[in-house]
């Protein structure tokens, strides 16, 4: 592959990387890369945790939320696949663990992109087949994550419109991240691609055989 086509892949490989393990991260250890997210404008009082609050977040491994009292924040245990209890005087409503279990494929999205930055450094045309097949399976997974925290925002905000927030609930930075390093694992896996496909021809061009010459044109002068 070129080094027209190889430093563009590497920034592609290398900028989605970065995002997705940034929103692997998540909450409770980064609080404000949440997936979705709650304001509670105080005219009726929501609990979680027993906790009046006045924000909610949801994350990948955990939830937040900040005390209506005293504004601190506060995050639940961590975990995979967390549930989540949100209460009005009147009515419940809750988020369960097959909402939030699949969002663990971020993770495993920046996994499998960190192995297509590292086979895109390579120049050698055979690795650079396999960057580009890497590059579009983690196009595929960072796509079925970004999928996965569509339905928990849908879910969210349809739960929280039970409760009559419904016009409060918005996405969180994490879930615009996410679709970014989506197009940038695309760009660089096509990259890849044109980039090891611009090399095979220009191989293929530079050993042709030239034409043959017949037996007499041995005897012509030159």
């Amino acid at each position: 592959m070129g080094r027209a086509f190889c430093i563009p892949a590497v920034f592609f490989f290398f900028a989605a990387f970065v995002l997705l393990f940034i929103v692997s991260i998540s909450l409770p250890y980064l609080t404000a890369m949440d997936i979705a997210r709650v304001h509670i404008d105080g005219s009726t009082a929501v609990s979680v945790a027993s906790d009046s609050v006045s924000q909610l977040r949801l994350g990948i491994w955990a939830y937040c939320y900040d005390l209506s009292s005293s504004g601190n924040r506060v995050c639940s245990t961590t975990g995979h696949g967390y549930s989540v209890v949100i209460s009005t005087q009147n009515n419940s409503v809750t988020i369960g663990s097959s909402w939030t279990r699949g969002l663990a494929v971020h993770p495993v999205a920046a996994g499998v992109t960190f192995i297509a930055l590292l086979l895109a450094l390579s120049q050698h045309i055979t690795i650079t087949l396999f960057a580009s097949l890497v590059g579009f399976v983690a196009a595929l997974l960072a796509f079925i994550a970004f999928l996965i925290d569509i339905a928990l925002f849908a879910y969210l905000k349809n739960q929280m419109g039970n409760l009559g927030y419904g016009g409060n609930t918005i996405t969180g930075p994490g879930f615009w991240l996410t679709f970014t390093s989506m197009i940038l694992l695309v760009l660089g896996a096509c990259t890849v691609c044109f980039g090891r496909r611009r090399r095979r021809m220009a191989n293929a061009t530079s050993t042709a055989p030239g034409p043959k010459e017949g037996f007499f044109s041995r005897f012509r002068r030159n």
